[in-house]
């Protein structure tokens, strides 16, 4: 089971025991094995300078990882079960790393996702005061755009001459690496752990071509957004998720690796978005087994699973089982190039690929469009201004935003049923998101205020009778007002 809960890690003195196990095995096959009666001071010896080398990283890492409180409305329901057709307002603590020292930091977009205010809490100085000139840790953040794709968000707080990591060079990591981590597990600031990496490129998902950093690192609420670092205290990754059955920890962890980070950051940065074009395909890595079973011409690289219908690239003559040779001239030899040369494609031009099926080596241009910007409903409302208590429901108002979010509305004005609120107050009127309402008792609602008004008109136990479209058909709701 995924759950978005990341980062923690193993006890100190447990790895140092495996360090100092590893260090002094090195020297025996060297014939350095030291006397026995120098043999403690020579393990105590080690036990230090690796206790002094971790708690210099953690002083130079700890500055810039902050931790970040989002309180909104997030799906809910009674009873501690999850439906997406309740929201309640919720509060939550995760992590997040500073890589402008001008304000802007990286966290996970499922942090902030459906967030109406998001604060960013500093972390202190070694003697407890605030490291900005402001003599204050606590500061407004604002959004600058997401990539739910991805799972990352870039945030900005007015704040100057903070401790930053750099993305500049997006170290890369090699499997058996000794990795740390920083951030809010449980809402603990400034908890510092430690893991090895299980695997520098792990592709969670068949249906993705993501691949991630999988650590055996402890992960616990809180930890997600915070930054993963190596032995030289350089950014490798941002933590993200686990996989787990019980909800704890079993030594799956995963991060967003740092070239990627970097692509993100900086087109969130430039335009605050993501701008990525959709061609229809899906990709996998190519395994000696898998490149067996179906005659593949090589036993490594990317192999296309998927082809969608319908889709431009099926279009261009794309088909299951080729092997992508190149992807806009880029080399592709696993699924990080393809993730690294689909953010870097320039939408408007048409994607090159050339494909090895068989013995023949295809070249093909795919006319893939622009991929409209996912835009949750949730997202759209704002509790100030879409609250309808009276009906229990988030409402927003239907604009040429939201005609691209509920295709084929056959009227242009109504409101939009966003999400539906866990309150004791509202009458049940069985109301859906996605839904719109166009009347009530026969009068034209244009807006969530006009919706609001009618509402205020209607005595408790007196009847109404909605009328709403939903699917593309219209209906009518009844019930009596409570």
């Amino acid at each position: 089971m995924r759950q978005d809960i990341p980062f923690t890690v193993r006890s100190a003195p447990a790895r140092a025991g495996i360090a100092l196990g590893l260090l002094l095995a090195a020297g025996s096959a060297r014939g350095e094995q030291p006397p026995a009666a120098d043999h403690a001071v020579v393990s105590t010896d080690i036990l230090h300078e690796f206790n002094r080398a971790t708690v210099r990283l953690a002083g130079r890492v700890s500055p810039a990882v902050v931790q970040v409180q989002a309180s909104g409305f997030h799906p809910a329901a009674p009873g501690g079960k999850v439906d997406a057709a309740f929201v309640a307002r919720q509060h939550a603590v995760g992590s997040g790393v500073i890589v402008d020292p001008d304000g802007y930091i990286l966290t996970n977009n499922h942090v902030v996702h459906g967030a109406h205010r998001v604060e960013v809490l500093l972390p202190a100085t070694p003697g407890g005061s605030p490291q900005t000139d402001d003599a204050q840790r606590l500061f407004e953040a604002k959004v600058i755009g997401v990539e739910p794709d991805i799972d990352l968000a870039l945030l900005k707080i007015e704040a100057r001459h903070l401790t930053a990591l750099s993305l500049e060079g997006a170290a890369t990591v090699s499997q058996g690496e000794l990795v740390f981590a920083i951030g809010s597990p449980e809402g603990l600031a400034q908890t510092v752990t430690m893991g090895i990496v299980g695997s520098a490129a792990r592709q969670v998902d068949l249906a993705q071509s993501m691949i991630f950093i999988q650590t055996d690192a402890p992960i616990n609420p809180g930890n997600s957004g915070g930054p993963l670092v190596n032995v030289d205290g350089a950014l490798v990754g941002i933590n993200t998720f686990i996989v787990s059955e019980s909800g704890g920890s079993q030594g799956l962890g995963f991060a967003i690796p740092a070239p990627t980070v970097r692509l993100i950051y900086e087109s969130l940065r430039k335009s605050g978005r993501v701008r990525l074009v959709e061609a229809g395909l899906a990709t996998q890595n190519i395994t000696p087994t898998l490149a067996a079973a179906l005659g593949l011409p090589r036993d490594w690289g990317v192999v296309v699973s998927d082809v969608a219908l319908g889709s431009a690239a099926r279009a261009a003559g794309v088909e299951v089982g080729d092997v992508i040779a190149s992807f806009d001239g880029r080399p592709i030899d696993s699924l990080a190039a393809v993730t690294a040369a689909r953010y870097q494609h320039s939408p408007g031009e048409p994607v090159r690929l050339v494909l090895i099926r068989g013995t023949q080596r295809l070249s093909v241009n795919i006319d893939a469009k622009e991929k409209t910007p996912h835009a949750d409903l949730a997202e759209l409302a704002s509790p100030e201004s879409s609250l309808v208590r009276r009906l229990g429901i988030l409402g927003v108002d239907v604009n040429e935003r939201l005609q691209g979010v509920i295709p084929g509305l056959r009227e242009g004005t109504g409101v939009v049923v966003a999400a539906r609120t866990l309150d004791a107050t509202s009458v049940d009127s069985g109301l859906q998101p996605g839904d719109v309402i166009h009347a009530v008792n026969g009068t034209r609602i244009e807006s969530v205020e006009s919706l609001r008004q009618v509402l205020r008109g209607i005595k408790a136990g007196e009847p109404v009778a909605i009328q709403i479209e939903r699917q593309g058909r219209f209906a009518y709701l009844s019930f009596k007002m409570e």
